[in-house]
This record gives structure tokens, sequence and C-alpha cells, in this order.
């Protein structure tokens, strides 16, 4: 089945990975270097090739016949480890999650943080295949992909990473608990950090607020700002090369220095050097 979920990517990935079933991304990757993304609520199921993926301190790997899970928007690092790999992606909406839940078995482990990685079985593979052979059946597509997908999300849910998948379901979960904290500061991402706030936002006291958003995002509040601002800070300097300090005030810092400093630790590069190389590496436009 593999093969098939490999030659049926291969066949319909495009640049912007979408494809006309909602929510299946497909992605060809023709490239090692590393990269500094923020993810979203995913299942990535590995075709071809392999990718690690540093979340905080923990590390996270997968190859062909496994899947990657994440459940909430979190800037990580990754690097594939083969060119070219072939993924096939699902978005994760909570709301085809949540009814599952109610016929779900209840979980023997505790959730972990929001990623988590495994092995593709052979009933999983068998509903991504399907789900994929749509593509050249486009009529059947509105009938049959939400029941597919509803298949793929069971097969998670009762398999070894459902205690983490269900936190998108559960309304007191760890991951519900500090979502709403996430969002502001992915929205908010230059403004100081004021946990007590963040805190009351959450409905929790700022040791447990501490607790639960290290459960999830493997990093301390300041830390996820602090990655936040590091990358939009990349994405500007794209535009902005020479206004180094300029963009340092943007996202969030009023030191230069900072600013560099920590840029540096992140990218491997101060941020002047790093972006000409970015914009050397960018595709000519037509």
């Amino acid at each position: 089945m593999l093969d098939e979920i490999r030659d049926l990517i291969a066949a319909h990935a495009r640049p912007d990975l979408r494809t006309p079933v909602d929510g299946l991304l497909l992605s060809r990757v023709d490239t090692t270097e590393p990269e500094h993304s923020l993810t979203e609520p995913l299942l990535v199921l590995m075709a071809q090739g392999g990718k690690r993926l540093l979340l905080g301190d923990r590390v996270f790997e997968y190859r062909a016949g496994q899947f990657l899970l994440v459940t909430a928007a979190l800037p990580v690092t990754g690097r594939f480890l083969e060119a070219p790999s072939l993924g096939a992606g699902l978005v994760l909406r909570p709301s085809a999650i949540a009814p599952l839940l109610l016929e779900a078995p209840a979980p023997r482990a505790p959730a972990g943080p929001a990623i988590a990685t495994g092995d593709a079985d052979a009933d999983l593979l068998d509903a991504v295949t399907r789900l994929l052979r749509l593509l050249d059946r486009p009529a059947d597509v509105p009938v049959l992909a939400p029941l597919i997908e509803r298949e793929i999300l069971w097969r998670l849910l009762t398999g070894p990473c459902g205690p983490t998948l269900r936190q998108i379901g559960l309304a007191d979960s760890s991951l519900s608990l500090v979502g709403r904290a996430i969002g502001r500061i992915r929205e908010n991402y230059a403004e100081p950090m004021r946990i007590a706030e963040l805190a009351r936002l959450c409905g929790l006291s700022a040791s447990a607020f501490h607790r639960h958003f290290r459960a999830v995002t493997a990093m301390s509040p300041l830390q996820f700002q602090k990655r936040i601002r590091l990358q939009e800070a990349r994405s500007l300097l794209l535009a902005r090369p020479d206004d180094v300090a300029g963009v340092g005030h943007l996202v969030g810092y009023d030191s230069p220095s900072q600013f560099s400093r920590e840029y540096r630790r992140l990218f491997g590069a101060p941020p002047g050097r790093d972006a000409a190389r970015l914009r050397a590496a960018a595709p000519a436009l037509p």
C-alpha cells in the first residue's frame, strides 16, 4: 500500500500543497535544509524519506510508513532526512474529532506533548490510500471523503496515539485549557507577556498555567513567545534585509544586540547574513 500512496502523492502534489479534497494536503520536498515553521493541528503520513522535528528540547523523528500527529499550533525546527520526501497531510478538526470521543474507549495512558509519532498500521494505510484514490475520482469526493476522514480519525483515536489526538476534542484537556493562551501569544507576540493575564484567560492559577502550557508545548510561555518572534522576524527580513534593528523592534525587541544574539542562536547566523542567504536561495520570479 505504501507504494501506491507514494505514487498517488507524486502524481497529485502541488507547490501549494492543496488538493480538491478538503483538508487533504500533499507535499514533495526536494531539500534537506533546516526549516523553522509554525505547525497547525495535522496528521502527516510519510510515504518516502523522513523528517526530524525539534520542539523545545524534545526530538521527534518519523520515516516512510510512520506518521506525525500535531494537535496544536507550535513553533518547531525541522529537517527532512533525505530528498525527495513525499508526505500526505490531513488537517485535524475538533468538530470531526469530538463526536468520536463518545464512542472511543477511555485512554489507558495520559497524553504527552502536542506532538506524537507512530507506525502506520495496515488499517490506517488502507484508509489513507482510499482517501488519496478519490483524487482520481472527483465525483466521489463529497460523499466518501468525510467518511474516510472519520475512519482515519477513529484509527488514530483507538491506537497508541489516541490520548494525544483526543486532546483536541476534550473541553477540559490541557490543550483546551492553554489553547486560548497559545492563540493570544501568536496574535500579540510583539507585546510584553503578562503571565497573570494569560493564566486568567485560561481560568488557571499561574503555577497551573505554567504546568499545562509546558505539558502541551514542551517549552515555557516565554520560550514559546521568543520562538514566534524570531520566526516572524525571519519572514520580515526577507523583504527588509537592510533594516535589522527595525525588524527586531517590530517583533518586540527593544535591544538590537539581544535580537541579533537570539536570532543567531536559533538560525545559526546573524539576521542580515541569514536574510541575504535566504534571498539568494529563493527562486527567481518569472
